[in-house]
């Protein structure tokens, strides 16, 4: 998201044009024009913004996501940075320069601007418009600058294939590490420390976008029995069974993680407290239908919540916990908000 450096100061006021006047004159600008409607979530992006890209026109969602999956990982936090601070009065202006995906996968060099033309009473932003500019060609050539004498060019490209062989192995080991790390080693759903991680990032989305956020905690009724009787290896089997079982109920996009021997949360992006009713009840159904361990039947007590404005992650889960504890004292096998 952005503003081309023609923007400001604008000579006219949005609000004073309709929707599709004005979407109609930004179709005839060659920049990459955005306008965001803060309170519906609509991005109207120029088709000068897909041409740059490499996109079909108007192909792409007209929401914040797009504008987020866009820009290049490594660039994300300091672009985000960079624009609360502006949205939230803490900068004069927003501008930034970073990465964008290509529709053929690779990156160009973009100059970001942005305007708020209307806020809130509250102080919160309703319209916010800008432009995307495409600044690669100034980019590279700083970077061929660099590389200009010619007697160095040979060994400077051995060694960036060198190093570019050993950051790659570099990054598949961290990557297989960071796997290893976020993953639960018994059931290989996410752990308890990517379960945090994800609820941080969600939550600060939630804020920034002003989107629901639902959560769910769940625990096996009565577990610690099919431990003593039939062993831990039982024990472990039921919980690969049941996490089998969870996976089948989700959304795309939710997360499930173990929060620690047999409890377990999910996280709903853009999930309000009826969506995590209705996924607790089909993961209670569900749980119900597994074959019985014996004289055991497996079942599950729930908690759903959903996440009030300005509540941090330890908060929401803390009250997550506490509607499945309401299930627990309520007679197990239920869910409870």
């Amino acid at each position: 998201m952005g503003e081309a450096s023609n923007i400001t100061p604008l000579k006219f006021n949005v609000s004073d044009f309709s929707e599709d006047l004005l979407h109609t004159i930004l179709e005839l600008v060659s920049d990459g024009i955005w306008d965001w409607n803060a309170n519906t979530g609509f991005v109207y992006r120029s088709p000068g913004w897909y041409e740059m890209l490499g996109y079909p026109r108007h192909s792409l969602e007209n929401s914040v996501f797009t504008w987020e999956n866009v820009i290049h990982p490594e660039d994300y936090p300091q672009v985000m940075t960079v624009f609360d601070n502006y949205i939230h009065q803490h900068a004069p202006h927003y501008q930034a320069e970073y990465r964008c995906r290509k529709a053929d996968g690779t990156y160009l060099w973009i100059e970001d601007r942005g305007y708020i033309v209307t806020r809130n009473p509250d102080g919160s932003v309703a319209r916010m418009v800008g432009a995307h500019r495409d600044i690669h060609t100034r980019k590279c050539s700083i970077e061929q600058l660099e590389r200009r004498n010619q007697s160095l060019e040979a060994l400077v490209a051995e060694r960036t294939r060198e190093l570019s062989r050993v950051n790659q192995q570099l990054q598949l080991q961290l990557d297989e590490n960071r796997s290893l790390a976020e993953r639960d080693t018994l059931t290989c759903v996410a752990n308890r420390y990517r379960l945090e991680k994800v609820l941080l990032e969600e939550c600060d989305r939630a804020e920034r976008f002003r989107l629901p956020l639902a959560l769910v905690a769940m625990d096996i009724d009565d577990f610690k029995p099919i431990n003593d009787r039939y062993g831990h290896a039982v024990g472990d089997q039921t919980l690969v069974q049941v996490v089998e079982t969870l996976e089948t109920c989700l959304r795309p996009g939710d997360l499930l993680a173990r929060w620690g021997g047999d409890e377990f949360m999910v996280v709903l992006p853009q999930g309000d407290l009826e969506t995590a009713r209705a996924l607790a009840e089909r993961i209670r159904e569900k749980i119900a239908q597994m074959p019985t361990l014996g004289s055991f039947k497996v079942s599950l007590s729930l908690g759903v919540v959903q996440r009030h404005p300005g509540e941090s992650p330890a908060e929401l889960m803390a009250r997550a916990d506490q509607a499945l504890y309401r299930s627990k004292a309520a007679g197990k096998d239920v869910v409870s908000e």
